[in-house]
């Protein structure tokens, strides 16, 4: 399954590139690998490898997993709390922010 899914998506790339980036940015035409690599750096840098958990998670680690329902259980007084944490050590937010406008 891997070594067809890897086929398809290649091509894919391969095609897609091939086909837009020398006519916009007059970028070289790429071969079949060239595309595959070109895939699989794009799933390193940006995407993630979803048969893998914890591996391609670029933009949130574990600590993530226990923070997505975590502000619908806080209480009106920790949002605040959390608000204010948040102002001191990343500066004044969009509020304060057009108040001084």
């Amino acid at each position: 399954m891997l070594i067809i899914a890897t086929g398809v998506f290649g091509t894919a790339v391969y095609r897609l590139w091939n086909w837009l980036m020398p006519t916009l940015f007059r970028l070289p035409a790429i071969t079949f690998w060239q595309g595959v690599g070109l895939l699989a750096l794009s799933w390193l840098l940006f995407g993630r490898f979803r048969g893998f958990p914890g591996r391609g998670r670029r933009f949130g680690g574990p600590w993530r997993r226990g923070a997505d329902g975590r502000w619908e259980r806080m209480t009106p007084e920790e949002r605040e709390k959390l608000r204010e944490l948040v102002r001191a050590r990343c500066g004044q937010g969009p509020a304060e922010a057009q108040a001084k406008v």
